[in-house]
């Protein structure tokens, strides 16, 4: 059974991403925003292996689905 905590800092961990609060907030800043006719993982700044983890974590797992969304709601 899955019993981690996850939150941004794990989910950009699990992306290969500086997951510090200061790498969050520059990887948000300088993203362009996502058009609401895309979905996250077909944004162009993911990897192929980044954009596979994040639609697995969406369809696959309720609580990574609550980080996704959230990032979701940053990048737009």
């Amino acid at each position: 059974m899955d019993t981690q905590v996850h939150s941004m800092s794990t989910l950009f961990e699990q992306l290969g991403l500086d997951s510090s609060e200061q790498g969050i907030e520059r990887f948000v800043v300088s993203a362009d925003p996502i058009p609401s006719s895309m979905a996250l993982w077909e944004a162009p700044m993911w990897t192929e292996s980044q954009a596979r983890t994040l639609k697995q974590m969406k369809d696959e797992d309720a609580d990574w689905a609550v980080i996704v969304d959230e990032l979701d709601v940053m990048l737009r």
